[in-house]
């Protein structure tokens, strides 16, 4: 199916998938090359997503990384503030998203900082659902469940909850890395296309994520091609958007795959 986002009046088309570049503006991020604490890093990769192609800027101040403390409530948004200042004063026509887990924090960004996508990774309260469903802005829901049928369970009991709020965009995330095993990791994503039984885009994260590098036997830094291999896959299930720490490579990986099926389609 052909999915559309509405971004602040503008249609996203995800006919072709999108790829959506990680801001991270955290000092603690699993993935250390993403951490981007000052103003200059910021507007740096903010640019360096724009540039190479990236379709959508996900900014996250509070590390969800296995084993960390989640900074507070005030403290995220203070870093919310810095980010979202800088990449509107430089990118004013970007479409920014915002990970957090925090209701408050989610109304802040959009009525304050014009936020255009809030991509929750706590769960999907009711505090959250409701807030969400009252500012109308695209909205990533995301499980932890272990299993696909778990899974599915619980995206349909949000996703209803959402509907019956009012809310139109909404983007599932099987949440690869959040509350599974390896195993449970690999086994979801070879049933990927079971979810586009809910009729709703299909977001992916699998970037650089311990999936990758504990099956590699490498760091997080060496797994890049490990995750292009996965995004392909995931491409070829359905996935919609892919959240990525390398935007070009994403890009290019999203381009071969969409012409490839667009050359089968019209064969």
């Amino acid at each position: 199916m052909n999915y559309t986002l509405n971004i602040r009046g503008r249609l996203m088309d995800l006919a072709r998938p999108r790829v959506m570049g990680i801001l991270n503006v955290t000092p603690d991020s699993f993935y250390d090359q993403s951490r981007t604490p000052t103003e200059e890093q910021v507007a740096a990769r903010a640019h360096q997503i724009v540039d190479q192609g990236g379709d959508i800027i996900d900014i996250g101040a509070c590390s969800t990384r296995p084993g960390s403390t989640p900074v507070g409530e005030a403290e995220e948004a203070a870093r919310l503030r810095m980010a979202l200042g800088v990449v509107r004063r430089q990118l004013p026509d970007a479409v920014v998203s915002v990970d957090t887990f925090r209701p408050a924090v989610a109304r802040m960004v959009v009525e304050e900082l014009g936020a255009d996508i809030i991509n929750d990774v706590g769960g999907g309260s009711d505090d959250m659902l409701q807030t969400v469903a009252q500012m109308g802005v695209p909205y990533v829901l995301m499980a932890a469940q272990p299993t696909l049928r778990d899974t599915l369970l619980f995206l349909a009991d949000r996703v209803q909850r959402l509907r019956d709020l009012g809310q139109k965009d909404i983007i599932v995330d099987p949440g690869f890395g959040f509350g599974k095993t390896v195993e449970q990791n690999f086994s979801l994503l070879a049933q990927l296309e079971r979810l586009l039984v809910m009729e709703l885009p299909v977001l992916v994260g699998v970037s650089r994520k311990s999936m990758i590098y504990k099956t590699l036997e490498c760091t997080p830094a060496e797994a890049l091609n490990g995750t292009t291999v996965l995004n392909t896959v995931a491409l070829g299930k359905g996935a919609s958007i892919l959240r990525v720490h390398d935007v070009k490579e994403a890009v290019e990986c999203c381009r071969l795959i969409h012409n490839s099926q667009l050359t089968i389609h019209n064969s």
